[in-house]
């Protein structure tokens, strides 16, 4: 198991469970062509050439940061899909000059300019004469399209448009589809947008806020959204098979290199791994109005990514990789490293929680207290309001104290998140923490830190498996997800 930048070798008993993704599927050999494809006969709703204006006018590509999934690759197929949307719109009459790419990035740190090259290849780069609107969640001409409960409020490059698309990869129902629209809006709708399951909509008011953001645009401009379904990345060298074969699991642990990567420091264990070569294919894409493509999409991947389990588990262990679940990827603080364990692979379930109530879950984590600056700066704050755990009230008394001047400024600049983003990162904990009786961190070099969540620090995997052994009057079913990449577990709950 994968564990910051440690390889953790865990042997697993007969009556526990190995959870892992299954194989990439096949993937398409045109990206570009499955997308102009998609916009020409969509899923429901007007094709593109339907949408666009007959004497041209201007259009407005939406898209989101590559922040998910995890791991990244270097050749992102998000990419080539972009490029086939200002293909066929400048195909349809509006030149590359009159059209704008919204990056709804939503309270995430503000895209630079090496991730808003990042988004497309340099060859497209090089040809595209566009605009370039990286969203900010504070600026002061976002234009009200309703409200229900709460003001909605969007990027002007929105409305004041003649058309919208929206292309984005079915990851969750908090990303991609209506959810990007989401990334485009105010804080207070950010803020909102919760989900019990990613894979769910039901219970889910981001789902909904993206719903409604995506009907009030409908009566001011035409929208169409592609949704593309990515497999899992194959990787290649000598981590080759991970984390889909046996004879890959094998390899790595019988691998005399294994003891030298081990010893290596951290830095550069990192180094090595962000230097194993990824490759990521798509396996469908769909087209029509952002919600009901992206339903589809996200439907395929759950059956194409995930794997089904049968029963609940007693404790389920999860590894945590050194890295950030958006851009820049940095070193996580132990707020980020709860959000990518609890917030991000703890939610990506159907049908049921996989760990029964009372549960127990297992962080595989250093959880130490190290923030990278300025980017983690609002995180700091986070911190010295839970420094005596995670009350409810004085959370939410530092949330309203967090957006201040000086944190609004910093995120405008791009050298930092939102101050709400570390507030909305362990709301995301919420739903699994509601489930789960305690949360372990095996390996915890921050005892303090681990406290201030509610958590409990142990030296290693084998104290946290002897204290989940000793809350139960029999053997407990414990699960090892292997991860990265993070998968959809379909949950089989015997008949009532």
């Amino acid at each position: 198991m994968l564990a910051g930048t440690r390889l953790v070798v865990v042997t697993a008993d007969d009556d526990q469970l190995v959870l892992r993704p299954p194989p990439p599927a096949a993937g398409v050999a045109d990206v570009r062509a499955a997308v102009r494809d998609a916009l020409r006969f969509p899923l429901a709703g007007e094709p593109l050439e339907a949408l666009v204006p007959r004497r041209g006018g201007r259009a407005t590509i939406v898209v989101e940061p590559p922040s998910l999934p995890l791991p990244g690759t270097e050749r992102d197929p998000r990419q080539e899909a972009i490029a086939a949307a200002v293909e066929e719109l400048e195909r349809l009459g509006i030149p590359s000059g009159y059209q704008t790419l919204l990056v709804a990035g939503g309270l995430a740190r503000r895209a630079g300019h090496d991730l808003v090259t990042g988004l497309v290849s340099p060859e497209f780069a090089r040809r595209f004469h566009g605009h370039v609107e990286v969203h900010d969640v504070e600026r002061d001409d976002l234009v009200e399209i309703g409200g229900s409960g709460f003001r909605l409020a969007v990027h002007p490059a929105l409305v004041r448009t003649d058309v919208v698309v929206v292309i984005t990869a079915a990851e969750t129902v908090l990303h991609g589809g209506p959810a990007a629209l989401l990334g485009a809006s105010n804080r207070e709708a950010l803020r909102s947008a919760g989900a019990w399951s990613l894979l769910e909509t039901t219970a889910s008011q981001g789902w909904r806020t993206g719903l409604a953001l995506e009907r009030a645009l409908v009566n001011r401009v035409p929208l169409i959204g592609a949704s593309l379904v990515l497999n899992h990345p194959r990787t290649v060298g000598a981590a080759r098979g991970y984390p889909y074969e046996d004879d890959a699991l094998e390899r790595i642990a019988r691998s005399p290199l294994r003891r030298v990567f081990g010893v290596l420091p951290g830095a550069v264990r990192a180094t090595v791994l962000r230097s194993l070569s990824l490759d990521r294919s798509v396996a469908a894409a769909f087209a029509g109005p952002p919600s009901v493509a992206h339903a589809e999409a996200l439907l395929r991947g759950v059956e194409l990514r995930g794997t089904t389990m049968e029963g609940e588990l007693d404790a389920i262990c999860v590894g945590v990789p050194r890295t950030t679940p958006s851009l820049p990827r940095e070193r996580p603080n132990p707020l980020l490293v709860s959000q990518l364990a609890l917030g991000l692979a703890l939610r990506l379930w159907r049908d049921a929680f996989p760990v029964r109530e009372g549960g127990t879950a297992i962080l595989l984590s250093r959880f130490q207290r190290r923030f990278a600056h300025p980017t983690q700066q609002p995180y700091r704050a986070f911190f010295a309001v839970a420094r005596n755990g995670p009350d409810p009230e004085a959370l939410g008394r530092g949330e309203a104290l967090a957006v201040d001047e000086r944190a609004i400024e910093a995120y405008r600049s791009g050298r930092t998140v939102h101050p709400l983003q570390p507030f909305a990162d362990w709301s995301s904990c919420g739903p699994a923490l509601s489930r789960l009786g305690h949360v372990l961190v095996a390996g915890c070099r921050d005892a303090a830190a681990a406290r201030s969540l509610g958590f409990v620090p142990t030296h290693g995997l084998g104290a946290a498996m002897t204290m989940t052994r000793g809350w139960t009057d029999r053997a407990p079913r414990i699960g090892f997800l292997l991860s990265p990449p993070y998968f959809p577990l379909r949950v089989s709950l015997p008949p009532t």
